[in-house]
């Protein structure tokens, strides 16, 4: 652990930078009435950010010849930008001065994703997933159940996220080395292990946080069944106290989360993040929120509260106006999706401070 306002030197490590997780693609039909008749637009998610043509679909002027018994019905293609109609939808987002937040989400339904932001940010105590995770992948990979002691320690560390716990388990899995093995072959491509026992400075992108709940909630996954179903049923039993997040938009008790949150000894400002599963009107889907240079906690969790609203409202309500989220989402790119972490350089990662997890 660091003292208070000292500057943490990042390991000297071969860049494992690859391309960041593209969205999923998927075709969805999307069917809108027009004066001349009905339309049927194919929407497809694809990578990227820039916005899609504001320019709406034509009005079809359909006949119907004296001899033709069947309607005559005209399709206009168009594609729906996914990452834009997310920037569209956090548009509507407040981000106060000084504070930065990034977003991914995945309609588990559809298969198709979308992220706003490419920062890296430090994870807090949502890494205590990815610990859980890389463990349960090396005792399959030594053919042997967590043992008891294991078990312990991950109730405590995922449930109420005990810092403690968190500390024998990174012992564990070999700390930063043992989670950057884990998670090149999850997947994820962004995140790299914080030094020596500063596990809650780990970094890491929303994206990569994505991929990561993809592999504890999708059944493509190098974690076996039981694996999967052992770290969602803890996410599904957080501390009362600790049930907010992600979980603000899902129906009920329908999620499944860990939350981190870290205050900078250099700043006074704080890092609040949220990866989960929720069910919101009957949906399914996978959000993961990073944010950082809050002035407060309560204001970084409002922040992350209202980032996962968008991202849901960017997939349950978004497909139907592809042209005005298109030009929406020009306005969108004057908030900041993304800023160097606040006092990146300093602060307890191992969260020694009862007020961090």
């Amino acid at each position: 652990m660091e003292s208070s306002g000292a500057r943490r030197s990042r390991r000297a490590r071969p860049s494992r930078r690859r391309p960041l997780l593209c969205s999923a693609l998927a075709a969805v039909a999307v069917v809108g009435a027009t004066a001349g008749g009905t339309v049927y637009v194919r929407a497809q998610a694809h990578p990227g950010v820039d916005a899609i043509s504001s320019a709406a679909a034509p009005s079809p002027t359909a006949s119907v010849s004296a001899t033709e018994e069947e309607s005559v019905e005209p399709v206009a293609d168009a594609e729906v930008d996914r990452d834009a109609l997310l920037a569209a939808a956090m548009g509507s987002v407040t981000v106060p001065g000084g504070a930065a937040v990034s977003v991914a989400v995945l309609d588990v339904g559809s298969g198709v994703s979308a992220a706003y932001g490419t920062t890296a940010f430090d994870t807090a105590s949502i890494v205590k997933v990815d610990i859980l995770a890389a463990l349960l992948l090396r005792a399959q990979d030594d053919g042997r159940s967590l043992t008891a002691q294991e078990k312990a320690y991950a109730t405590a560390m995922i449930e109420n996220s005990d810092n403690d716990s968190a500390s024998a388990l990174w012992r564990i899995i070999g700390k930063a080395e043992g989670l950057d093995a884990a998670n090149e072959r999850f997947g994820l491509t962004e995140t790299e292990g914080g030094d020596d026992m500063l596990w809650g400075l780990t970094r890491t992108t929303a994206a990569d946080q994505l991929t990561l709940l993809r592999q504890v909630f999708g059944e493509d996954s190098l974690l076996s069944e039981a694996s999967r179903t052992y770290l969602r049923t803890l996410m599904g039993r957080i501390a009362v106290g600790q049930r907010w997040g992600v979980s603000a938009v899902a129906d009920g008790a329908s999620w499944a989360l860990k939350n981190g949150w870290l205050p900078r000894t250099a700043t006074g400002l704080w890092d609040v993040n949220s990866i989960g599963r929720v069910t919101a009107d009957g949906r399914d889907y996978l959000v993961a929120v990073l944010t950082n240079g809050n002035a407060t906690q309560a204001a970084g969790i409002t922040l992350v509260e209202a980032a996962a609203r968008a991202a849901v409202s960017a997939f349950a309500d978004g497909s139907a106006s592809a042209a005005g989220a298109s030009a929406s989402a020009s306005a969108a790119t004057s908030v900041p999706a993304t800023a160097s972490a606040s006092g990146s350089g300093s602060g307890s990662g191992s969260g020694s401070a009862s007020a961090t997890g």
